[in-house]
């Protein structure tokens, strides 16, 4: 167990701030009484409830750690352990007004080549501006940076806070699952030993079967993601339905309710066929990367007005993922390890072979009809920049354009609104797409 953490005050008025911000969000959306309003209002809610625990937690000197999407949630939901994302003030603080300062205070840390969203959750913590957890889930792929940034953390302010990763193998094989999963149970141990919760396994099946009923609804809702017109932009659905699964409501019974109101809304808008776009969907785009949430008021509504574009799905909107197996302990510990390390998207596609990028690309467009893929290229994705030439080649290949961007997705000083703006016209008028 863990001695009595002193939190740094900057880190609480942090999160009590973009709290605040996110409640401005949500008290905005007071007097929408829409469907689609309901659907952003139970993200702003669980965004909220995830802010309350933490604050509590931090302020209370109650155990709480600190992990990644990149692992399967799961575990810390059957354990009962708060927990919060480390980037997520780096994500969800995107669009606030001290975002603009940090990165530059990041760069000052670590230089400008090194991805943002890394170098902003490195610069939190250096600057106090973290809540200090219990014990630290690091993770060890699929790129150097990230291996890099704990690295940094622990010879740094969190010196002294206790940090387990999980070893990753290389290869997609019955004994990798195996071998990630005994990393799984040695986690569990570590998050036991620093911070008292325990697993119970029939609690364990309690969460995996409830995870297995969201992430059906998610696929289902994928599905009616393919009717063209597409019933949604991109601002409802792929992004959230990612946050509430793997985040937010992993395993619990909330998120089944949001994924349920999410299909309903969708499948009225697709029997209407209701555009997601206002003008009319003319272009549908596959943005395989993270989404552009920095330029949501920026490029997003010139894309829609100017060309018809919807970004139908993303690379963190779709993943084939599998059910886990709930027959028993091994198969939940297997299954939760190979969603873990094959099935989460940037991971599944940029920690071992190639083949990823090309087949989800093939595989995305032809389900979603889609007419171009974009590649922002962001300018921390080294690894997935690497492969640019062959994902052009597999969209020749199957007819589609492919538009290589080069952005950086948190900081739109590195290429700006009007190149970014440039770049996209010139390729719909040279594609004929525009």
């Amino acid at each position: 167990m863990t001695t009595k953490r002193k939190q740094p005050e900057k880190a609480l008025k942090l999160y009590r701030d973009d709290k605040a911000y996110m409640q401005m969000l949500l008290d905005g959306l007071s007097l929408d009484e829409s469907e689609e309003a309901e659907i952003n209002k139970g993200v702003l809610k669980a965004v909220l409830d995830k802010y309350d625990e933490i604050l509590d937690c931090a302020e209370n000197d109650k155990p709480f750690i600190t992990s990644w999407f990149a692992y399967a949630a799961e575990l810390f939901t059957a354990m009962g352990v708060p927990w919060f994302m480390f980037p997520q003030t780096a994500f969800l603080g995107i669009e606030a007004p001290h975002v603009t300062d940090d990165v530059d205070g990041s760069e000052r840390l670590l230089g400008s080549d090194f991805c943002t969203v890394l170098r902003l959750s490195l610069y939190y913590v250096e600057a106090d501006m973290s809540p200090k957890p219990s014990a630290c889930i690091a993770l060890l792929h699929p790129c150097d940076g990230t291996t890099i940034v704990h690295q940094a953390i622990k010879h740094g302010k969190w010196h002294d806070v206790p940090m387990f990763g999980a070893d990753p193998p290389y290869w997609e094989d019955e004994r990798s699952y195996d071998y990630y999963a005994n990393e799984f149970r040695r986690m569990r141990d570590f998050v036991t030993e620093h911070t008292g919760y325990t697993l119970d396994i029939d609690r364990l099946r309690e969460v995996c079967e409830e995870s297995n009923k969201e992430y059906a609804l998610w696929q289902e809702y994928n599905d009616l993601r393919r009717a063209v017109p597409c019933p949604h932009d991109w601002t409802i659905g792929p992004p959230q339905a990612f946050a509430m699964a793997t985040f937010y409501y992993p395993g619990k019974p909330g998120g089944i309710e949001w994924f349920k109101k999410l299909i309903a809304n969708a499948e009225k808008r697709v029997k209407a066929g209701i555009s997601g776009v206002a003008g009319g969907e003319r272009i549908r785009m596959l943005w395989f990367d993270i989404l552009p949430l920095m330029w949501q008021f920026d490029i997003q509504p010139w894309l829609e007005s100017e060309w018809g574009v919807n970004i139908v799905m993303n690379m963190f909107g779709y993943t084939p993922y599998e059910p886990i197996d709930t027959k028993n302990e091994d198969t939940m510990f297997r299954d939760m390890a190979k969603r873990s390390l094959t099935q989460f998207p940037m991971i599944r596609q940029a920690r071992g072979v190639a083949d990823h990028f090309l087949s989800d690309i093939e595989r995305i467009v032809k389900d979603y009809k889609i007419d171009c893929v974009v590649w922002p290229a962001h300018m921390g994705h080294k690894d997935g920049s690497a492969n640019t030439g062959m994902m052009r080649e597999k969209c020749r290949e199957i007819g589609v354009p492919y538009l290589h961007l080069g952005i950086d997705l948190f900081d739109k000083r590195y290429t700006s609104v009007d190149e970014v703006k440039d770049m996209f016209s010139k390729f719909f008028s040279s594609t004929g797409l525009g």
